[in-house]
């Protein structure tokens, strides 16, 4: 039986918690930062848990 290779991209994009959690970094954090408030752009650093349905597709792509 072939071995399942994970998406590079979603590994790029993805990090999995201990608990089996989807983390990702916020997006808008690419460009035209001076226009931002600080305090939106520390928020936005942040890493976010992915929503349940996003979690399922995250899952599948990295072979969990």
């Amino acid at each position: 039986m072939p071995k399942n290779k994970p998406s590079s991209a979603a590994t790029k994009r993805f990090r999995v918690t201990g608990s089996k959690k989807i983390m990702f970094n916020g997006t808008k954090m690419r460009h035209n930062l001076e226009k931002k408030s600080g305090k939106k752009a520390r928020a936005l650093q942040t890493e976010q848990v992915a929503h349940p349905e996003d979690q399922k597709v995250a899952k599948k792509l990295l072979g969990i």
